[in-house]
């Protein structure tokens, strides 16, 4: 299933579009902070999907209940460019476990390249709701080798892809390895460049929320 955010108005057009405005997009802490408030929408809306039973509690003036998720969340990101945007979701879900993977591309002279996953930290992820965010999904490469290694460590009930723009052949990588997955998107673009870069996409969102690399 897919939830594209582009095909319904709301704020998170307006974040977006800052967030691909090369003119705005200097703004290190503007380019991160819309991340972090995407990932704050984000959040809200796969809430929804949650399940959820009543819970009783004392007031200072009588009994009340309210209605509290039954099962355990785990918020995982992709270094480095998703930390904003997994902080975005860890403000809404104060309570879910964490999962971090470090990946990156690395690239052959041929122009080809393969990920690189050198570092993965989770709990165990039986009967969770698993939330993957990383803010670009360009050839899936990257989501499809971090689903990989996250479920060595047990088999979630839920998983969920969040992401702020993917390309269509992204979109389709992923769904082909994994399509039990949710994927939430907030806008898809339809070319990659001959890099794999999407177009017209917004640049390197890690360089553009922290600096750039060597």
């Amino acid at each position: 299933m897919i939830t594209n955010f582009e095909e319904k108005d709301s704020i998170l057009h307006q974040f977006i579009g800052e967030m691909r405005d090369s003119s705005v997009q200097t703004d290190r802490m503007r380019f991160r902070k819309n991340i972090e408030r995407i990932g704050n929408v984000m959040a809200y809306e796969i809430s929804q999907t949650f399940e959820y039973e009543d819970k009783a509690i004392e007031t200072p003036l009588g009994a009340t209940s309210f209605r509290e998720v039954t099962h355990r969340v785990v918020l995982a990101t992709i270094l480095r460019a998703g930390l904003p945007f997994h902080n975005g979701f860890l403000q809404f879900y104060d309570y879910a476990d964490n999962a971090f993977i470090a990946a990156m591309r690395e690239h052959h002279k041929d122009g080809s390249f393969h990920i690189q996953a050198n570092y993965v930290t989770t709990p165990n992820l039986d009967g969770t709701v698993l939330i993957i965010s990383d803010p670009m999904l360009a050839t899936g490469a990257s989501a499809v080798k971090s689903l990989e290694l996250l479920l060595e460590n047990g088999t979630p009930k839920v998983i969920h892809f969040a992401t702020i723009i993917a390309s269509s052949d992204g979109i389709d990588y992923l769904r082909r390895a994994y399509p039990e997955v949710h994927i939430w998107t907030g806008a898809i673009d339809e070319e990659l460049t001959g890099k794999s870069y999407i177009v017209p996409g917004l640049g390197d969102a890690g360089d553009l929320a922290f600096g750039p690399k060597m």
